[in-house]
């Protein structure tokens, strides 16, 4: 019996020395995790591109309330996706389990290719221009010393998930309580002036005039991108406790709230600036608070720029886990499914990013950013909801502990394509790029994944750089199975 003992203690010790991703996400940092990285830059800037593509005040206003019903359908199909396949990986691990390796390989090369540093490039370029343009105000802030700051940002977070799982966690948690205040700061004070009567940007809401609908998508790409992020949380399923519990109430609860504040926002912006003021703005939340803050308008730009912190956080917290466990599938080199000995963090994936959005934030341009990125990602997640549908039909049997209505699963997988399909028409350029670089990784899977074909000179060099690079980096295969 004692020794049965014994044989119990140390097989548990050797559970926790295991080299591996713990699960260590509960409902709470679930929940900020998704409001915390939902809620970034967008809502502070992207109200100048939504109403510059719709055109008024009410069909802008109408575009967020969409699109928030929109990213809510979406975050419900990954509810189930993230339920019925327990693997980490988000994207990358739905497209490979419904649709093949291809368009799954494909999604993951176009991730870190340019979509997650376009992402954090525009993130941490809004950080950066909080942080500075309040020394400088009234004068234009240098764009040098933006990037600069931006750059540091990006260093910073990259630091700290590099550090530990623990820290990222809880510093999400922290920065998610600090930008529901901003939120809550901005809403007051716009919801007591409309009270007061003051409704005059509303009046003539809707001037069917000035709708276009070639830049109508356009408009929809801003505000999906300010609701982006409801996705991260199945990119770590294997470190959410229960997550068939977790995963769902999270998703649904955060995307709620989101969708209510993003609206009351968005009023409070219009009753305190008109349309032309708003567009004349490239820190919208900043304008507001000159206006409706005078005594807190110093703390508005601090509290966005730790909200945008908590972006570029949760970003990098996700977003290397779909290269782990595409590393860990054979599709990309062994060495970023390796996991720092002590820290439990997965090291090499997350100094990979970091490189790819320094380069991209000096480099790129913030609002072609966004369109630029939005063509890919949009086309991989209604591809995603597809397999989803797809994989129902051939196994209708196979347990799905939670179920979306197959109502919603169409509508977001249709609608999806459709803003897909008209954004080739509407910005024909950054959405051609964006396409091109896609199938760019259709020769890249075949190098990558059929490695035998590659001359066996350049696979020992290869396989010699790997194991070289794991001794720097401290880093080794996980030694338990967390799926």
């Amino acid at each position: 019996m004692q020794e049965k003992k014994e044989e119990d203690n140390l097989k548990e010790k050797k559970a926790e020395d295991a080299v591996c991703l713990r699960r260590e996400i509960g409902l709470l940092p679930a929940v900020s995790f998704i409001i915390g990285t939902v809620v970034g830059s967008g809502i502070f800037i992207a109200p100048k591109g939504v109403l510059m593509n719709s055109g008024s005040v009410g069909l802008s206003l109408l575009v967020w309330a969409l699109c928030g019903v929109l990213s809510l359908f979406g975050a419900l199909c990954y509810a189930e996706l993230g339920t019925t396949f327990t693997k980490s990986g988000g994207h990358y691990t739905y497209l490979l389990e419904t649709l093949g390796p291809l368009p799954a390989f494909l999604r993951l090369w176009v991730e870190f290719l340019f979509i997650r540093p376009a992402v954090a490039s525009y993130v941490s370029l809004a950080f950066g221009r909080y942080v500075v343009e309040p020394f400088f105000a009234p004068c234009a802030a240098p764009e040098g010393l933006i990037k600069l700051v931006s750059i540091l940002g990006v260093t910073f977070v990259v630091a700290v998930n590099c550090w530990s799982v623990n820290m990222a966690s809880r510093t999400q948690v922290t920065l998610t309580f600090i930008k529901m205040f901003a939120l809550v700061l901005i809403i007051i004070p716009g919801v007591i002036a409309l009270f007061k009567g003051r409704t005059e940007n509303f009046q003539n809401g809707f001037e069917v005039d000035l709708i276009t609908l070639d830049r109508l998508p356009l408009a929809f790409y801003n505000g999906l991108y300010a609701y982006g992020g409801w996705f991260y949380l199945n990119f770590i399923t294997e470190e959410v406790i229960n997550p068939n519990r977790n995963i769902p109430l999270a998703i649904i609860c955060s995307m709620v709230t989101v969708t209510i504040f993003y609206v009351l926002v968005n009023v409070a912006y219009y009753t305190m600036m008109t349309p032309g003021e708003l567009l004349l703005s490239d820190a919208v939340a900043v304008t507001f608070a000159n206006r409706a803050l005078q005594g807190l308008a110093s703390t508005i730009p601090i509290l966005v720029a730790l909200s945008c912190l908590g972006a570029l956080n949760g970003g990098f917290f996700g977003s290397p886990r779909m290269l782990f466990v595409g590393a860990r599938e054979g599709h990309w080199p062994p060495i970023f499914s390796m996991i720092h000995i002590r820290r439990r963090t997965p090291l090499p994936a997350v100094l990979l990013l970091y490189p790819l959005v320094v380069f991209m934030l000096i480099t790129g341009e913030i609002y072609q950013l966004i369109n630029f990125a939005s063509f890919s990602r949009w086309f991989f997640i209604a591809l995603a909801t597809l397999g989803m549908l797809i994989h129902r039909y051939r196994f209708p049997l196979l347990p799905r502990p939670f179920k979306v209505p197959l109502i919603i699963a169409v509508t977001f997988t249709v609608v999806c394509f459709f803003i897909v399909g008209l954004s080739l028409y509407s910005d024909p350029w950054n959405t051609g790029r964006s396409c091109a670089l896609t199938l760019t990784g259709v020769p890249v899977y075949y190098l990558t994944v059929h490695r035998f074909r590659l001359p066996h000179r350049w696979r020992n060099a290869f396989n010699k750089c790997c194991r070289k690079l794991q001794i720097l980096l401290e880093v080794a295969q996980q030694e338990v199975q967390t799926y």
